[in-house]
């Protein structure tokens, strides 16, 4: 089979990890994959193979103006159309919500089915409302949609009437696994987070709960990992709180497990989520979590106090509570641990490709 996969970038991200994986297990399955990203490849941060054609089309312009912001759409959705048009595949596959939009838009009148996945919760997240409008006249035109928990599938039903909506969560990696999972007693007296430094991941919450707790556990840091726009906020807030020395902002990893699996506490502290990778990789490192129970995500992973704990969605106290909790009770994080490593056979590689197949072939027998 021939498959097109859209995004705009891979620099970063769970989204974008994903998307690279998933080009990668196609093409060594023998599809024939063409990646096209409005970024640059030098952007990217994950590998893509070299049997993967890639075509970068650098056209992610800032528009300064209304008027800019027309000519740049129009020129990515130019640019995209061209793009698939050459790369003449059986199905199109686009990633992220404003790419969805312009990928089928590009699109319109052309003969390859689009498939479209949301990747965050679009109840919440806010794309403007210039955008909001395409996305509601837009997605009913693909062949389906794609979707990671049942409340957005919910959520997108009335806006995409007839489409199939399918619910395929997301799966360990097997390069996310470290090489060794350790005993929580011969690791590091960390907690760790990761994610994008920016507003919905809720960084600054997390740092306040840590500074919470902090004096009564001076022998435990706090580790960060993930680069973003609210660097020197976060910074500037542990500065102020007094943390410098036990809360550190690591910056990109390419290789997270290592700090992942050295950690005895895995936090979670987002605002909204699609279906974190982040929580899943830490679980699979053997690291107990606690997260808030944001509406979409965590709940679909964590068993609360069998493998984790749930907190209410933003209640810094609560956070506070939980981490004090585990830190303080080495039993408690040894038993949630345990269980943790479960999440390599719930959400296996086989079980989400197994999904995705199943999606390909009911999207080809619609369009012959």
């Amino acid at each position: 089979m021939k498959l097109t996969l859209l995004i705009h970038s891979l620099d970063g991200g769970g989204a974008e990890k994903t998307f690279a994986q998933m080009a990668n297990y196609w093409t060594k399955a023998g599809h024939d994959v063409t990646l096209i990203t409005l970024d640059r490849r030098e952007s990217s941060r994950y590998h893509v193979s070299d049997q993967v054609v890639w075509r970068e089309l650098d056209l992610m312009t800032t528009s300064h103006s209304l008027w800019e912001a027309i000519r740049h759409n129009r020129q990515r959705v130019r640019a995209i159309r061209e793009a698939i048009v050459q790369a003449d595949g059986d199905i199109v596959i686009s990633f992220t919500d404003i790419v969805n939009v312009l990928t089928l838009l590009a699109c319109r009148r052309l003969k390859q089915p689009v498939i479209i996945c949301e990747r965050t919760d679009p109840r919440i997240h806010r794309i403007g409302r210039v955008w909001a409008w395409l996305r509601r006249r837009t997605y009913k035109q693909s062949a389906a949609i794609v979707v990671q928990t049942a409340p957005i599938r919910e959520f997108l039903t009335s806006m995409a009437a007839g489409v199939p909506i399918h619910v395929v969560r997301n799966c360990i990696w097997p390069d996310s696994l470290p090489e060794e999972t350790r005993p929580l007693q011969q690791r590091s007296k960390q907690v760790a987070a990761m994610g994008r430094l920016s507003y919905e991941k809720g960084f600054d919450l997390l740092i306040e709960a840590f500074s919470r707790i902090a004096n009564e556990h001076p022998e435990w840091s706090l580790r960060i990992i993930g680069d973003g726009p609210l660097r020197d906020a976060l910074q500037s807030q542990i500065d102020q709180a007094g943390l410098l020395q036990r809360v550190e902002l690591v910056g990109w990893s390419d290789n997270p497990s290592r700090i992942l699996a050295d950690s005895q506490v895995f936090v979670l502290s987002s605002q909204y989520e699609g279906f974190p990778n982040a929580l899943l990789e830490a679980m699979a490192c053997g690291t107990p979590a606690i997260s808030f129970d944001c509406e979409s995500g965590p709940r679909d992973i964590i068993r609360h106090e069998v493998d984790g704990l749930l907190v209410p969605a933003g209640d810094v106290d609560a956070l506070a509570d939980g981490i004090f909790r585990l830190i303080a009770d080495a039993s408690d994080r040894t038993r949630l641990a345990d269980r943790a490593l479960e999440v390599r056979q719930r959400f296996s590689i086989d079980r989400f490709f197994s999904d995705w197949d199943d999606i390909l072939d009911s999207v080809r027998e619609r369009g012959s």
